[in-house]
């Protein structure tokens, strides 16, 4: 196994690793899109429910995504056909596009299911498995999706409320400034009045983009794509005047970048973002973790001194603008996963492993 290849299974821990044999050797389904297990000898990675031969533990290595086994040299198995979505992934991306489509306030699990092909308690397992959220979760966060879509096209907030199926304006007002940050008249001003500046330079897990006003820091994005990532940038303040920057913040980007290959910071970075106050509580708090550390969900809803709102940590972590400054990187499941992660599991990974590296 190359080296690169050992830095990725370190970075799975032994009681993850121990479960994803447990469940390859069980030929467990529910695993399925969870995992993969890549053989050695062969070059082939399968799913957990295969139903060719098991492999000898010593010659399997797991990957978490099947992009993952594939920049590693690895092929798909013919039999299972790891390549192709299906199990409780390809279950909640059938119920996402329902929920997506939906204008019920509520969510009929029962419904939803039966509509599926499945029972309720498949369903949950699912979403939990896949997301880390309970389905109405999910299908609170469509809506309100699409609620912000509506005010960025300019919809008024009275049709924009029917239209995702709010029942009454304080519901939408109760609910949407916990995720815009905001009141949804101020959203739907769109940034107007705000004077942004971005810039866009290379660093370690590719390219990074740096968005501020005058007062801080608004926007971190990693990605490939420039065009992709400015587009997002004006998709969320589509009033605002943005423009490339000048060289007032080059060295908040130098900072940025040197975070990014795991230097220990060394300014502190002011901050321009729109957030609720439990936000900012999590952003806070995950600036608490020591360089190349981590901390599961659980552990930062106690250390808010709020043990069940473990969802809601998952949801500030989620919806961070600013990568690296707040690393929301440094957050992984119960059992040692690193699951989701806007920019990416690979990009997380990497941002872990060479904070690790640089601590040596």
């Amino acid at each position: 196994m190359s080296h690169t290849q050992t830095k990725f299974v370190q970075n799975i821990s032994a009681h993850a690793a121990a479960q994803y044999w447990q469940a390859t050797l069980a030929r467990d389904s529910r695993a399925d899109g969870s995992f993969v297990l890549a053989v050695r000898s062969t070059h082939i990675y399968c799913r957990p429910s295969c139903p060719a031969r098991r492999p000898l533990r010593r010659n399997v290595t797991f990957f978490r995504t099947r992009e993952e086994a594939e920049k590693h040299g690895y092929r798909p198995c013919l039999r299972c056909r790891p390549n192709e979505i299906s199990g409780p992934v390809a279950l909640v991306q059938r119920a996402a596009g329902y929920l997506a489509e939906s204008g019920e306030e509520g969510v009929r699990l029962g419904a939803l299911a039966k509509t599926l092909g499945t029972t309720e308690a498949t369903l949950r397992r699912a979403f939990w498995r896949v997301t880390g959220l309970k389905p109405r979760d999910l299908a609170e966060a469509l809506r309100i999706k699409r609620f912000k879509a509506m005010l960025r096209a300019g919809k008024s907030i009275a049709d924009a409320l029917y239209e995702t199926g709010y029942g009454s304006s304080s519901r939408v007002y109760e609910r949407s400034n916990a995720q815009l940050g905001m009141t949804p008249a101020t959203y739907r001003k769109g940034g107007q009045g705000m004077k942004i500046g971005y810039t866009i330079a290379k660093s370690p897990v590719g390219k990074v983009l740096v968005a501020a006003t005058e007062r801080g820091v608004s926007a971190v994005y990693l990605g490939d794509a420039e065009n992709t990532m400015i587009a997002e940038l004006r998709e969320e303040y589509p009033r605002a005047e943005i423009a490339p920057a000048t060289d007032s913040f080059q060295r908040w980007v130098r900072e940025i970048v040197q975070r990014i290959e795991g230097q220990q910071p060394q300014l502190e970075l002011p901050l321009d973002l729109q957030a609720t106050a439990f936000q900012r509580r999590v952003w806070q708090e995950l600036q608490r973790i020591p360089r190349g550390r981590t901390r599961t969900y659980s552990e930062v809803a106690r250390s808010l001194g709020k043990p069940k709102a473990v969802r809601a940590v998952a949801r500030a972590c989620a919806t961070n603008p600013v990568s690296i400054v707040v690393p929301c990187h440094r957050v992984i499941r119960e059992d040692g996963a690193l699951a989701g992660y806007r920019w990416g599991i690979s990009r997380k990974e990497q941002l872990l492993a060479q904070e690790r590296a640089a601590g040596e």
